[in-house]
């Protein structure tokens, strides 16, 4: 009713103002050429209601037909009168009569003639639920269409599958924000495009690519040309207001109504004054400033200009002229106005650039008080570019409660934090608490999960770049802030030691673990790095990752398998490597599950020919992968990385190489990663599928991984396992439901969440420690040592290690399996089969 109301003032205000106007170009338009003076055209309106469009005729009616059915360019068939219409849009004006019927809208979709809404159709039917306009935010992005399509070889073309679907996507994009405050800002926004004036005047970060201006025409040069002879205008500006400030200050000290004795004395000493101002604004550097970005500096320069030119003016009066009647009053009022006047116009060329009359700020609740909340809420507030409009602090400190920091109030604690949210409706919620802890954003995304909000945050204190603002570096709450534990307190300078000018090799080169190790090692300066990987795709874009960076050290990357005896001890007699780090292995748990044959070749087999090699050709050192679901493992997959330890601690007792074990967790990001399933389940609109509602996992980022494994290596004893402590497990559920929390949905409602049941070889939860072991601090922090209770008989390994092999290689699986049995007695499934295949559904 309000935006109908606005339309039927707007189009009746329009033809009584441009009544004059509208005979003018009515006449124009006979002389010019025969014809009628209105043209009108079908196009489809509201609810696909065809309606007769008015313009004025730009055509002659007697041109010859060009087959063309847009206007490109400079059509023949423009009239000369014509041409000027279109350049300024007044052809459009007679559609003011279509507002007032109630057929167009005076700021909607601009409608579309019928060929292309029926081809389009799916499209047009949400755009089409508003009445079509005569000015939209198409409109202003192809301000002169027919000169955009002019550059294109095929104009029809370029319209209908490049310039129609942009103008789609604007409409629709109206329509989201569609207000009566948006309506007449693009009102006047159109006036200025059409004025061809570089001036945007409302600012919504969605729509500014819809009003910058698309094409540069000569009236846009107005700006460069200021911008050119920006310091002789601004002399030519200074001096008017100099000789403005003093007349009004004699006007001022005469009540209005100056004597003519002092007019006369105002013309006498009105020239020395602006040479001693202008002198002195010189020195001050009063012209050199950008006035966008006026501050406190130019604030002084221009009292310090206005207040040293007044006093050498007083002398020069007195004293040089000789004019003893020259009010003294007029010295002080002189000064007052000019720097008002001076002030005043830096000040409004920057308010003016900064704040765009229409702007819509998103508005922001900022959690922490602390330095950090100060900053964000200043640059927020001086800014302006951000387009953010803090509106209070949360903070747990009751101290600060309705303090104001730069104006905003402290209004009350996290607990406080979904009163807030639902009395203040703000947009965003900002947590300016850097390095928070993950159980504290954690339980922040479940108070604020009912309110669909955005929820962002600050990187770590140590990732926060002193050279960019604070604002600029707020991202959103990720998955990682609420799993990561506190920083380790890392030992770089060890690692440093141990590798550089050193040649290092990593099997399994091209997986997660495998190529972050490689991004990491490079930091440290290794003499050569060989990244040994079977998987040529994957090889070569680790590789090529690399090599990008131009390193000071050669990278190669080799092809081979490590179960391949000869081709790795080609490899070591080759390029005698001292470190070697062996990722390579198969990992994931039902894939494992179904080829039990090759996780035995790959993981047992491939990591016994890999130690031994290492052995033989006198590696230093040996830094073997390993998981914790190798500790009393219920899947194939762990059974052989148990074995894998197995082999590892027993070529240890008797070799020359230091080996040694990493223990970790599930690393989110990897291939095939929970993270990146939900992800995908996610992005196609669920469901959501999860195992168990109790299943739990220890999780690590891929990066806090690696560097567990590069520290370990420093201070790792032969033969030991290490392993990070992790702290509490996660449930696998809670997860899903953050993920689907941040990515601006409710889980359940949104995206549905379903229980499939627990995957062959699966289990609730994992260990760390498993049956005979026990864990001791190291000497480095949250890096825990095991050390095994009792003696271990690795005589009798060594035989049913052969009789596992032997059986991969004859690809007997039952017996593999038995022996996998055998040499792990821990090896069991967590559940039945028939348990295995019950599929629970449901959603929360």
């Amino acid at each position: 009713m309000m935006k109908r109301t606005f339309d039927i003032c707007m189009a009746v205000l329009g033809l009584v103002v441009t009544a004059p106007l509208l005979a003018i170009i009515s006449v124009l338009i006979k002389l010019d050429s025969q014809g009628p003076v209105i043209f009108r055209q079908v196009r489809m309106g509201q609810g696909f209601r065809p309606f007769a469009i008015q313009k004025f005729r730009t055509m002659a009616v007697e041109a010859p037909d060009t087959c063309l059915p847009l206007t490109v360019g400079q059509d023949p068939r423009i009239t000369r009168i014509g041409r000027i219409l279109r350049q300024f849009k007044l052809d459009e004006l007679p559609q003011l009569l279509n507002v007032l019927v109630g057929d167009m809208s005076f700021v909607g979709p601009r409608p579309e003639v019928l060929r292309y809404v029926e081809r389009l159709r799916s499209d047009f039917s949400e755009v089409l639920t508003v009445r079509p306009g005569i000015t939209d935010l198409a409109s202003l992005r192809y301000i002169d269409e027919a000169a955009l399509l002019a550059y294109s070889s095929n104009p029809e073309e370029e319209y209908q599958f490049k310039v129609l679907p942009e103008k789609l996507r604007l409409a629709k994009l109206y329509i989201r924000h569609m207000s009566l405050r948006l309506d007449l800002a693009i009102v006047i926004q159109t006036v200025l495009h059409i004025a061809r004036l570089p001036i945007v005047v409302f600012a919504l970060p969605e729509l500014k690519a819809a009003v910058e201006p698309p094409l540069v025409s000569p009236w846009t040069s107005l700006s460069s040309f200021l911008m050119r002879w920006r310091k002789p205008i601004i002399v030519v500006l200074d001096v008017v207001l100099i000789i403005l400030a003093n007349y009004f200050a004699f006007a001022l000290r005469y009540d209005g109504s100056i004597p003519e004795g002092e007019i006369h004395t105002f013309e006498q000493t009105v020239l020395a004054l602006v040479a001693i101002r202008g002198v002195a604004f010189a020195l001050f550097g009063l012209n050199e400033g950008l006035w966008r970005y006026t501050s406190i500096w130019d604030l002084q320069n221009i009292i310090g200009g206005v207040l040293t030119s007044t006093v050498i003016f007083y002398g020069w009066v007195h004293w040089v002229m000789g004019i003893h009647s020259y009010p003294r009053s007029i010295f002080a009022i002189d000064a007052i106005l000019l720097i008002g006047f001076l002030a005043g116009v830096r000040l409004s060329s920057r308010v003016l650039r900064d704040k765009p009359i229409f702007q819509k700020k998103r508005k922001v609740l900022v959690v922490g008080a602390g330095d950090s909340g100060e900053r964000v809420v200043r640059e927020m507030k001086t800014r302006t570019v951000f387009n953010c409009q803090p509106i209070g602090f949360v903070d747990d400190n009751v101290g600060l409660l309705n303090q104001r920091i730069h104006g905003v109030r402290v209004l009350g604690t996290v607990q406080d934090l979904p009163k807030l949210v639902e009395g203040l409706k703000p947009e965003v919620v900002v947590v300016a608490v850097p390095n928070a802890a993950p159980e504290f954003l954690r339980d922040l995304v479940i108070k604020l999960e009912p309110y669909n909000i955005s929820i962002k945050t600050l990187p770590a204190k140590e990732e926060l770049l002193a050279d960019q603002s604070t604002v600029s570096q707020i991202r959103n709450v990720s998955i990682p802030d609420l799993l990561s534990r506190a920083p380790i307190a890392l030992d770089n300078e060890s690692t440093r030691q141990m590798v550089r000018g050193k040649c290092v090799l990593i099997t399994g080169a091209g997986g997660s673990i495998g190529s972050e190790l490689a991004r990491q090692i490079t930091l440290f300066e290794p003499k050569v790095l060989l990244l040994f990987e079977r998987h040529e795709n994957s090889l070569y874009n680790i590789h090529k990752e690399l090599d990008d960076r131009r390193l000071a050290f050669p990278i190669i990357p080799l092809i081979g398998d490590v179960t391949d005896a000869q081709r790795l001890c080609a490899v070591l007699e080759q390029y005698k490597p001292q470190i070697l780090f062996h990722a390579a292995a198969h990992k994931h748990v039902p894939l494992v599950e179904l080829n039990p044959l090759e996780a035995v070749k790959n993981n047992c087999i491939g990591t016994r020919v890999t130690a031994e090699a290492a052995s033989l050709y006198g590696v230093e050192q040996f830094v073997h992968i390993s998981t914790d679901k190798a500790v009393n493992p219920s899947s194939v997959m762990g059974a052989t990385k148990r074995v894998a330890e197995l082999i590892i601690q027993d070529i240890a007792r008797t070799s020359r190489t230091r080996f040694l074990l990493v223990r970790f967790g599930n690393v989110l990001g990897s291939s095939g990663s929970v993270l990146l399933r939900f992800q995908e389940q996610i992005k196609a609109g669920g469901p959501v599928t999860v195992t168990h509602p109790e299943i739990r996992r220890y999780f690590m980022l891929i990066p806090e991984a690696v560097q567990l494994v590069l520290q370990a290596a420093t201070i790792g004893e032969r033969g030991h396992i290490y392993i990070l402590d992790m702290g509490e497990q996660i449930k696998v559920l809670d997860i899903a439901r953050s993920l689907i929390r941040l990515s601006g949905l409710n889980p359940g409602k949104d995206i549905p969440i379903r229980f499939v049941g627990l995957r062959p070889g699966e289990k609730l939860y994992e260990e760390l420690v498993g049956e005979g072991e026990i864990a001791v601090r190291s000497s480095l922090e949250k890096i825990l040592q095991i050390r095994t209770i009792g003696q271990f008989d690795f005589e009798e390994f060594r035989e049913k290690l052969s009789a596992l092999e032997a059986a991969s290689y004859r690809d007997e699986a039952s017996v593999l399996l038995e022996r996998l049995k055998e040499i792990v007695p821990m090896f069991q499934t967590c559940i039945s089969e028939a348990e295995s295949s019950t599929v629970a559904t449901g959603s929360l």
